[in-house]
Formats: C-alpha cells, sequence, structure tokens
C-alpha cells in the first residue's frame, strides 16, 4: 500500500464532513474521499443487516479506489457493525463513538446526557459503552430524532431548530447535567447552537479531532503518513441526489468540490 494513496471517509449523510474537516485540518498532505450514502439514509430506520450491506458495500468502493485506511464517521454504523467489518477487511478502519469517557471525567455534577439518534442508543455497543462509566456518573440518554434530517437540510441556526434543542436540552439540565455529549457526527455542526442553547455552564464534548488523531496514529503506526506533497483533489460521493449534495459541500466544505454518483 502506498503512503500517497487516499482515505475513505463515510458516512449516511453530511455528518461525517465534520469528521472529514478535522482530518482535513490534522492531515493537510492526504487525500480524501468521502461518501454520503444519503440515498440509503437515515441508517437509524434501519437494521443492522441492512447497514452492514451498506458498510460493505461502501468499502467496496472505497477499496477500488485504493484508499488505505477508512473511517467510519457515523455513530449509528460503528455501534451497529464495525467489528463485523473489520474481520473482512485488513485496511485500517476507524470508527467513531460517542465521548462518554471525557465527558465523565470531565464532569463536576456526576451528571452527563448524550445526545444522539434513537437507533444509536438502542445498540448493544453503546449500551455497554454507558454502562461502562455508569459507576462514575449518572449518565442521561436522550434520544434527538428530528435534529439529523434538519441538518441534512442545512437547517443549521434557525427558530425550529432551537426549539428542537430546547426540548432535548432542557430536561437534562433539569437533572443537573453539567456535560452535554454529542453522540451524532450530524451534531457537530449545530454544536454552537447546542452550547447557545446549554449555556455557558455546561461543557459540550465532540470528538471529531479525537477521530483524526487516532487516523493519525493507525496511519502512522503502519508507516501510512503521506511522506510527499497531496496528491489529487478530494473526491466527494453520494448514493442520493447529487445536487443536494452539492449544496451541501458548497455551504460546508471549506474548498471547491463535487459530488459524483456513488
Amino acid at each position: 500500500m502506498a503512503d500517497s494513496a487516499a482515505i475513505g471517509i463515510f458516512d449516511s449523510g453530511i455528518g461525517g464532513l465534520s469528521v472529514a474537516r478535522a482530518v482535513r485540518e490534522l492531515l493537510p498532505d492526504e487525500q480524501l474521499i468521502y461518501v454520503a450514502d444519503s440515498g440509503h439514509a437515515p441508517y437509524g430506520e434501519k437494521t443492522d443487516e441492512y447497514i452492514y450491506q451498506r458498510m460493505q458495500a461502501i468499502t467496496q468502493h472505497l477499496v477500488a479506489c485504493g484508499v488505505k485506511a477508512i473511517v467510519v464517521a457515523c455513530n449509528t454504523a460503528t455501534t451497529a457493525a464495525i467489528k463485523e467489518l473489520r474481520a473482512q477487511y485488513s485496511l485500517p478502519i476507524i470508527g467513531v463513538e460517542p465521548g462518554v469517557k471525557p465527558a465523565v471525567l470531565g464532569s463536576k455534577t456526576g451528571v452527563v446526557g448524550v445526545l444522539a439518534t434513537p437507533r444509536t442508543l438502542l445498540t448493544p455497543a453503546f449500551a455497554h459503552l454507558a454502562e461502562r462509566y455508569a459507576g462514575q456518573a449518572k449518565i442521561i440518554l436522550q434520544p434527538c430524532p428530528h435534529l439529523v434530517p434538519m441538518i441534512e437540510r442545512l437547517e443549521l441556526d434557525c427558530a425550529a431548530l432551537r426549539k428542537r434543542v430546547t426540548g432535548y436540552i432542557q430536561p437534562l439540565l433539569a437533572q443537573g447535567a453539567d456535560t452535554l455529549v454529542l453522540g451524532c457526527t450530524h451534531y457537530n455542526f449545530i454544536a454552537d447552537v447546542i452550547a447557545d442553547v446549554a449555556g455557558p455552564a455546561v461543557s459540550i464534548v465532540r470528538t471529531e479531532t479525537a477521530v483524526a488523531k487516532q487516523l493519525q496514529q493507525r496511519l502512522a503506526q503502519a508507516q501510512l503518513l503521506n511522506s510527499g506533497a497531496k496528491i489529487g483533489a478530494d473526491r466527494f460521493y453520494t448514493s442520493g441526489d447529487a445536487g443536494l449534495f452539492n449544496q451541501q459541500l458548497l455551504r460546508l466544505w471549506p474548498a471547491v468540490a463535487t459530488a459524483l454518483p456513488l
């Protein structure tokens, strides 16, 4: 595997772009290939088997593109089937999970709220994660079924979004939560709104930078960090509406990019 090969990143939609931006900032010489599986979103309404089939299909596409590592930039996909994916492929595969550990360690009140999609909160993998730290803090799970569709529509700071966020956060604050975990990569794009609604006394835990650092570490261990200048432009694929994805990229990606059909 050449160290100049690209890094593959995928999500059910645009949430993983927040992880891709963190990777781009940390590893500016790496080429990225991003896949938004919007034609099969939301993953939260799908079975583990269906999600794994989509993960396989996207991974096969990325492997055919010659990537040297893959980031599963979706909490639902990570908790649903990343173990099975790693068992099938030998290249480094990095997932994401809610930052419960740093939230518990940083909480002063000992009450941590986790904002995530209903599907993520129901997975055995997340249950095990929460149980691991339940003895150190009170962990309150808050499903947020309406946020991902609003973010996909680029409703990133409007009255309707703030109303939804307030409805999800207020019960957590009422129970003493001083730390909120963003358990979906989509939520990174509304982190400022969540912080504003929660107030200055509440800490917001995000994980996209930690994922980028883990990727950097894995590539370094495998001697796959790009040792030269970036080769080729980043590529963006979607299984959904390319026109919509182009609008999303125009808003959320720091450079000119064009969506390609998957």
